[in-house]
């Protein structure tokens, strides 16, 4: 047989995996592609990929003999079980140094076990997030690989040749880290995804039925959000789906059913911040809107019997003071988004210390910059802030978004206020702005509530006049004995 030529073999032609491939093949590589279901090969080859240099393979076998050492077999098939039966079919065929990768959205901690397990048999693995979505697939992802070390370089001229770029071409890919860290980064992406998706909701939210605006007239506020520090993607597509009109004229968005989905990412990055003691507080209340939005049929019952305050603000009468309170939401959006952003980064540096990862967090931010559904202008000052300090403890202490938070912070205290007297659901606003007070408070109630577990549990308390690390145990009522519960961290 003549010497393969294949640069990289693609498992799984879904959509993203085709346009991926077709990304791939563009940049100059050659690429051979594989599916489970083979008749999706021939008709991929036949079809999108006609003309192309990618090859067809009809088995593992197959597609192995068509790769040029190190063989890198790169797989976009259903996170879970999947994943492993490719491996374990892979496995007999290769050879040492050769590379498996894993661009779907699987659980970190499958990642950290199949890096293991890869290595045992002299084979490298990579972990890689791929975000964007089917266009972002195409016309360049936001890449982020983990695993093992020594397959970077085999990978990245490829990764960093179709993934996008910013400020002057810049790739949004860079090498994230050991074990499972490139999919752990991509979940809290996700996790921050669900937040900033949630904050817009409740801006429109409060627009709508507070303010009494009509889908144009909310189209072009987004219109006028999107030219200033809140320019992002998701904020951009908002603008568009409030002008999308439906068949009979009207705004489609009105028409679709208000129960959200979810994936699971969200959901495993809210349990992970549990784990880890990180109060990633408003992802997880974008998490739990969904799962209330979906709750519908309750919602609706639930209505009729339990009554509020009608939504309508007294600002929805006056131009002026409804273009002033419009102002004030897009504090609360900007402030929220720097909280939520706060948290995430927060969690990433606890996953750090806990799996011993050194991860670069303002090249994180610039892997976010573009082609993922987070991109957005702001992550540019993340990245700034963390060039400028590398052991930054958290977001809101840098100067940049210190001052931002301060400019904001009447705006946004307005909107959570009116919304709360006015009865609309503010979830993730009162989140992140009670998250900004607790975290801004050198004292909080907590002394109370160690008093009630050292009376009922004797599960004992610091002091303030006393060096940290000495335990106190105090008998409440008299009867109790002085025997103390051990201590433990949450």
């Amino acid at each position: 047989m003549s010497n393969p030529t294949g640069d990289i073999a693609l498992i799984g032609l879904a959509v993203m995996g085709q346009n991926l491939i077709l990304n791939m093949n563009d940049h100059g590589f050659t690429v051979v592609a594989y599916n489970r279901t083979t008749s999706k090969v021939d008709e991929f080859l036949a079809g999108e990929a006609k003309g192309t240099q990618i090859q067809g393979a009809h088995s593992i076998a197959e597609l192995v003999s068509k790769l040029k050492t190190p063989r890198r077999i790169m797989m976009l098939v259903k996170a879970g079980q999947a994943v492993d039966d490719f491996i374990e079919q892979l496995v007999p065929h290769l050879s040492a140094g050769d590379i498996i990768i894993d661009g779907g959205n699987s659980l970190y901690g499958d990642t950290e076990r199949r890096v293991k397990y890869c290595e045992s048999k002299g084979l490298l693995f990579i972990g890689t997030g791929v975000s964007g979505g089917e266009e972002g697939a195409r016309r360049g992802p936001s890449i982020m690989p983990g695993g093992s070390a020594k397959a970077w370089p085999a990978v990245k001229d490829i990764f960093q040749g179709v993934s996008a770029k910013v400020d002057g071409g810049v790739p949004c890919c860079d090498w994230v880290g050991d074990g499972g860290s490139g999919h752990y980064v991509k979940m809290v992406h996700n996790g921050i995804e669900y937040g900033d998706m949630q904050l817009i909701c409740e801006a429109y939210n409060i627009l709508k039925n507070g303010l009494g605006l009509s889908a144009d007239e909310m189209h072009q506020v987004f219109a006028d959000w999107n030219k200033g520090e809140l320019d992002s993607f998701l904020v951009e597509i908002t603008r568009d789906i409030l002008a999308f009109k439906d068949t009979d004229g009207g705004p489609l968005v009105d028409k679709i059913l208000d129960t959200a989905g979810q994936k699971g990412t969200g959901k495993w990055t809210v349990i992970d911040s549990a784990n880890l003691a990180q109060p990633v507080t408003l992802i997880a209340e974008a998490v739990f809107s969904r799962c209330v939005s979906a709750m519908k049929d309750e919602r609706v019952k639930a209505s009729r019997k339990l009554k509020g305050p009608k939504p309508l603000l007294s600002a929805a009468k006056n131009p002026k003071a409804r273009q002033a309170f419009i102002e004030d939401i897009k504090s609360a959006l900007y402030a929220s988004k720097i909280v939520s952003y706060a948290q995430g980064y927060m969690l990433l540096r606890a996953a750090a210390a806990e799996n011993g990862w050194k991860l670069n967090y303002g090249g994180i931010a610039l892997m976010w910059r573009g082609g993922c559904i987070i991109r957005s202008r702001f992550l540019g000052k993340i990245k700034e802030a963390y060039d400028k300090n590398p052991k930054l403890a958290n977001l809101l202490l840098d100067d940049y978004f210190r001052a931002e938070i301060k400019k904001s912070q009447k705006g946004w205290r307005n909107v959570v206020a009116s919304a709360a007297k006015k009865g609309i659901p503010m979830p993730a606003f009162s989140t992140a702005l009670a998250f900004f007070d607790q975290y801004r408070s050198a004292t909080l109630p907590a002394n109370l509530l160690q008093a009630q577990r050292d009376y009922f549990g004797a599960h004992t308390y610091e002091r303030v006049d006393k060096p940290r690390g000495q335990f106190f145990h105090t008998n409440w009522t008299g009867r109790g004995g002085n025997v103390s519960s051990s201590t433990y961290n949450a």
